[in-house]
């Protein structure tokens, strides 16, 4: 990930209601949730709604497609991984003994998300 991709997925999430749906997006995987679904859950309008989400697909942190007459958005797990890989990139240094304020091990990020068992 480039320097300015971080920089717009942190400046992204680095508001509130942003956060707030990424998050629900993330907890819903891979199929992902109905944008009316979400306003409900964070009672937010639809023109607000649609302000954020705009915002997040702009980092390419949600997608979206539609299903019928709804749109549905998923958390875009590849940026989310390549973010968290240019955060700890460099994570104690290379050397997993030297992280004890992390319980003695440096941070493993998962290998791949996997899809959600029905």
């Amino acid at each position: 990930m480039e320097k300015s991709n971080a920089v717009a997925a942190l400046l992204a999430l680095g508001q509130d209601n942003r956060l707030d749906i990424f998050r629900l997006l993330v907890q819903a995987g891979r199929r992902g949730s109905p944008a009316g679904e979400i306003a409900s859950a964070l009672g937010l309008a639809p023109n607000t709604l649609s302000f954020h989400f705009d915002r997040l697909r702009q980092a390419e942190l949600v997608a979206v497609r539609r299903e019928g007459r709804s749109m549905i958005y998923t958390a875009r797990f590849d940026t989310m991984q390549a973010l968290l890989a240019y955060l700890t990139e460099n994570c104690c240094a290379g050397d997993a003994q030297s992280c004890e304020p992390i319980g003695g091990k440096c941070l493993e990020l998962p290998a791949a998300t996997k899809e959600p068992t029905p």
